[in-house]
């Protein structure tokens, strides 16, 4: 111990070892878009912001330091648990406005659901390394119950979004893993074809008395007002009018911070939540918005890069899908803001406030420096 001296250059290069620069640049940038905009959507939650920032960026860096093979481990334990406790859910889970996603474990309430968003891509990456080169179609069969299992057990609390989300995180990496296009093709048409039947036959199906037997009441109701906003105005067609309003008013270099009319005049519903896009927009308009989508964009290039690169098959399925989840959420996000998707529920990521989104996607940025830490000492070693 005589020889040791406190050497803080080393100890800083240790702690940042598993860090990325470049992922790291994109979300001090993203932060950076999540500080200022909650500053003018909602003040007065800004110190909570700043903790779940805190929160968040440690969740990341542990997730960082783990090696790949040590994620993958975890992989079918912690998928058990999620389904478990989402079964939980199910049969002792509390009601809070109108949907059972809590489940009350002691200490403090848990969101079951959350886990599956990381465990889904875990699960089937590891799930595909086991079959690494001998894939049968069979195998995608039973990846597709893997993954239909935690969406039913979601999609019935019911909570739409994290449902789709969850269902993209696993799609994600049995498309990754091979998945034939001759199998893609169809269900693609058939999408095509109900999106298109809905439009065309809109004003018949959103009738009082058709039911449409897939979907709940409300979940209609959300595509039959993204179809004609008008139909409730003032109702359930007003999160959408009030957003495509700010949207529209910031022009090309918007108001100015802190001088959006439907931000402060409480015209633009859920302004720190969901509908942070519209806040954006109308504040710092089409330039602000552009520098958002050129920073995500630079995420996805980067996450692809680290997928095409990783040293193992799981590595790169879960990168790949990882990196795709970016895209999801901020596809789906902008789509509802802007009115071209139904309102799901899906935050602008690691921009709207809420610490349980920020936590999950900020594990994603730390799974994919993992990855890239294990790319960097697999070269040299």
């Amino acid at each position: 111990m005589s020889g040791w001296r406190f050497n803080p250059v080393a100890l800083l290069r240790g702690f940042l070892r598993p860090i990325d620069p470049m992922l790291l640049l994109l979300l001090g940038v993203l932060l950076g878009y999540a500080w200022v905009l909650m500053q003018s959507a909602s003040p007065e939650r800004l110190d909570n912001q700043l903790l779940h920032f805190g929160i968040a960026l440690g969740a990341m860096w542990c997730m960082a330091w783990l090696k790949p093979s040590h994620m993958l481990n975890l992989a079918l334990p912690l998928y058990a648990v999620g389904v478990v406790l989402l079964l939980g859910v199910e049969f002792f889970g509390e009601v809070s406005k109108g949907a059972q996603r809590w489940l009350d474990i002691g200490i403090t309430r848990i969101q079951p659901s959350e886990i599956m968003k990381i465990a889904m891509p875990l699960m089937l990456a590891w799930y595909f390394q086991q079959r690494e080169g001998q894939t049968r179609f069979v195998d995608f069969l039973i990846a597709g119950l893997l993954l239909v299992v935690p969406f039913g057990l979601i999609l019935i609390q019911p909570d739409l979004g994290t449902s789709l989300l969850v269902a993209a995180s696993g799609l994600y990496v049995i498309y990754f893993a091979g998945l034939s296009w001759k199998l893609i093709v169809p269900l693609v048409l058939a999408a095509v074809i109900g999106i298109g039947s809905i439009v065309a036959f809109g004003d018949t199906l959103c009738q009082p008395e058709v039911d449409w037997q897939v979907l709940r009441e409300y979940q209609k109701q959300r595509v039959c007002t993204l179809l004609d906003p008008t139909r409730d105005p003032l109702g359930k067609g007003f999160h959408i009018i009030q957003s495509t309003i700010a949207i529209g008013s910031g022009g090309v270099s918007g108001k100015g911070w802190m001088e959006g009319t439907q931000t402060h005049l409480a015209f633009l519903p859920e302004r720190h939540t969901d509908f942070i896009f519209a806040v954006l927009a109308e504040e710092f308009g089409l330039v602000g918005a552009v520098v958002l989508l050129a920073t995500y964009l630079l995420l996805l290039i980067r996450g692809f890069t680290i997928a095409a690169f990783a040293p193992t098959h799981a590595s790169r399925l879960l990168a790949g899908a990882v990196t795709m989840i970016f895209f999801t959420y901020a596809f789906v996000n902008m789509g509802m803001v802007s009115g071209i998707l139904p309102v799901v529920g899906v935050p602008l990521p690691f921009v709207s406030y809420g610490g349980t989104a920020l936590v999950t996607l900020c594990l994603g940025i730390g799974i994919l420096m993992s990855i890239q830490r294990s790319r960097i000492a697999a070269r040299s070693s």
